[in-house]
């Protein structure tokens, strides 16, 4: 039985990790200042967005999931004629269509399927699922990551899905914003109204740089701090804290909407490091793709990881 594991792209993950682990990307769809893209995690594209500075601020920027009818042909060209069990772990159905129109496209490829399947040359049935994660960028990631390490353990398809669901509800995430007009700029597009206009004033008048934290997006602002690097430093503090307290899966997701040169720079990213290599613990690092790092901003940072419950200045 081949299982397949399908994410889009607001999940961040190394591209070297997504493509040892034959991770299938479903793409987004990415209007920057009129011109149309679709952003499917290639990771020569995602430099080139950034050398060519077209996720700075100030472009207009915003992205569509794709279509029904779209991820029912990505689905019945790619996934029906590989796999045998298919799951589609979705960024939060609160942010995004992405779930709504996979799950309407896994319904229509359930009823359709079996043609193409025939014609494969696959035989036996074939299943698939879709999950929201209730995760955004990085936490998305390290529940994908979490996810091929439960597929190797050959769990049964119900178990393998009550797993996830379960898992989910345990990561805890950190975001840090650049930008907070940015941000509540997109919230005002889409009719989120979490970020409000109070916060985003305080933020550019005061120059606060926050630490957004919680478990899945149920985050709250638990530091304020006068800038960047003092942000990333609290968050670095935190990682490497509870990397040495013990985590639930030997995963840390980071991915930072920043060039790799700043990317290295970071206040406490060699500590952290060196806390998952003494800890057996792998940092999947990465570059913010184009779709997350449209969604919360340019030069932003996201940090995952899974753990019982827990405080963040329990861990500074």
């Amino acid at each position: 039985m081949r299982v397949g594991l399908i994410v889009d792209s607001a999940c961040d993950l190394p591209h070297e990790f997504s493509r040892k682990h034959d991770l299938f990307i479903l793409p987004v769809t990415a209007v920057i200042d009129g011109e149309t893209y679709i952003d499917e995690h290639d990771p020569v594209r995602t430099q080139e967005f950034y050398q060519k500075g077209l996720l700075e601020k100030g472009r207009h920027a915003e992205t569509h999931a794709f279509t029904t009818d779209q991820i029912y042909d990505l689905f019945m060209e790619k996934i029906v004629p590989q796999f045998d069990v298919a799951i589609c772990e979705t960024v939060t159905r609160s942010r995004s269509l992405i779930y709504q129109n996979a799950t309407e496209a896994m319904n229509s490829v359930m009823a359709n399927h079996e043609q193409v399947r025939s014609a494969s040359g696959r035989e036996g049935k074939f299943s698939m699922r879709v999950i929201d994660s209730k995760q955004i960028f990085a936490g998305q990631g390290l529940l994908a990551a979490h996810t091929l390490r439960l597929i190797d353990q050959k769990l049964s398809k119900n178990a393998l899905r009550n797993e996830v669901e379960r898992f989910s509800d345990k990561i805890y995430t950190c975001i840090i914003p650049r930008d907070l007009h940015y941000i509540r700029e997109r919230a005002r597009r889409r009719g989120d109204k979490s970020v409000s206009a109070v916060a985003a004033f305080l933020g550019k008048a005061l120059n606060i740089t926050p630490v957004i934290f919680g478990q899945g997006v149920q985050g709250q602002p638990v530091a304020k701090t006068r800038n960047f690097g003092m942000a990333v430093e609290k968050v670095m503090n935190y990682a490497t804290a509870r990397v040495e307290a013990g985590l639930l899966t030997p995963y840390v997701s980071l991915s930072c909407g920043l060039s790799w040169a700043e990317i290295e720079d970071l206040p406490g990213i060699n500590q952290l490091r060196n806390a998952c290599e003494c800890n057996g613990v792998e940092l999947l690092l990465s570059q913010m793709g184009i779709t997350s790092s449209i969604y919360v901003g340019p030069g932003s940072l996201c940090l995952a990881l899974a753990a019982e419950p827990h405080g963040f200045n329990d861990y500074q």
